[in-house]
């Protein structure tokens, strides 16, 4: 028999899960405090990067390129171009021949193209970037980028489309009781009742489990930025320049285009403590020079480019970098979905397609994602994504 399951964030994690749900024959309820893809969403902004490789992490991998064949799917039941097959470059000044060659191993095992390029051979590949000091190039070419807010907005709008319930409201949890969740609690002071919960409720989880997930996530302040090309110049269009992630002791990111926006940069060193609902996202002053300053130094084409653009995101980091996938431990009916961590949102189509099985038992999360590693307190802040 179909099942009533709600499911709280509207954001990648809890659209997709959502819609896959929907998808498997049951009766979803999708609910949001702002609706999906908003400014204050760890899901928002215009655009994420998509990668594949992870280093001995093989598990995001794999999800990763389940990833992009849902992506491609969707866009042909949408008609609508969300992914950006641009490719991603990853280069370093520092040399981490362990993770590479666990990266390079699963993208083989995968069947994800990508060429190892030498220095001097990247540098005549692509004029645009300073290769001074970099030791190693890798480019994927099964990668490159997705429209992020857009995206949640198309998933969004394929859930209603598939008859599936959306409501607009602030939800507390229900009472725990015998080890099950009761009903939801609305900020309108009525209740929705439902056989299951999932809570993909990116940085405000916390807030709603602090006993659970108080000290296992921290929403941190990320400034992006995005600065204006030279007229008439296409060397960083999308079309002539794949997206890119400097693997070195400050771990740097961006992507071109953006839909004309601009060129995004932004520091991935997760930032402070933020609060994501009163928090004022206005872009700091010293996140801004650091940001020109790399720009300057290792894109040299665009040191005196204007910033068009800013923004204040956040990462809802979890102590390890990994996800968060686990039954609430009080109560066999809720499910906790999270701790994207800054690099979540390029698999959430396979995760919500994953996330549907653990929630009706048909299969269970990977161990790296369990709350049993937070029982001892969290543990490995720092590692490398």
């Amino acid at each position: 028999m179909p099942t009533h399951i709600a499911v709280i964030g509207a954001g990648a994690f809890g659209g997709w899960t959502a819609l896959h749900l929907l998808r498997a024959g049951h009766r979803v309820t999708l609910i949001d405090a702002w609706g999906p893809g908003h400014s204050r969403s760890s899901s928002g902004d215009e655009t994420r990067v998509v990668r594949c490789g992870y280093g001995p992490n093989t598990v995001y991998t794999q999800l990763t390129a389940r990833a992009i064949k849902l992506w491609r799917e969707n866009e042909q039941r949408w008609r609508l171009k969300l992914f950006h097959n641009n490719g991603v470059l990853w280069f370093s000044t520092v040399r981490n021949e362990a993770w590479d060659k666990a990266a390079l191993e699963a993208l083989r095992e995968h069947q994800l193209p990508f060429e190892s390029l030498r220095p001097e051979e990247a540098a005549r590949r692509f004029p645009q970037i300073n290769w001074d000091g970099v030791l190693t190039a890798v480019l994927e070419q099964e990668a490159g980028f997705v429209l992020a807010r857009r995206a949640c907005q198309a998933v969004f709008e394929g859930f209603l489309a598939e008859n599936g319930t959306y409501r607009q409201a602030q939800v507390e949890p229900g009472t725990i009781t015998s080890g099950r969740m009761g009903p939801l609690r609305l900020n309108d002071g009525s209740t929705l009742a439902a056989d299951q919960y999932v809570f993909a409720a990116g940085p405000w989880l916390p807030g709603l489990f602090p006993n659970v997930l108080g000290r296992a996530l921290t929403p941190t302040r990320q400034d992006v930025f995005y600065f204006g090309t030279p007229a008439g110049d296409s060397r960083f269009n999308e079309s002539n320049f794949p997206a890119w992630i400097d693997n070195s002791a400050t771990r740097y990111y961006g992507i071109p285009g953006n839909q004309w926006r601009g060129f995004k940069v932004a520091d991935d060193t997760p930032g402070p403590a933020f609060d994501p609902s009163a928090g004022e996202r206005v872009a700091s002053p010293d996140a801004l020079a650091a940001a020109r300053a790399y720009l300057a130094r290792r894109f040299p084409g665009l040191a005196q480019a204007p910033l068009s653009e800013s923004r204040v995101c956040q990462y809802e980091m979890s102590a390890d970098g990994h996800l968060i996938a686990a039954r609430h431990p009080e109560a066999s009916n809720a499910f906790v979905l999270g701790g994207g961590s800054g690099h979540g949102f390029k698999f959430s189509p396979a995760l919500g397609e994953q996330a549907a099985r653990w929630v009706l038992g048909e299969s269970a999360p990977p161990r790296e994602f369990s709350l049993e590693r937070y029982k001892n307190g969290p543990a490995g802040v720092g590692e490398r994504k």
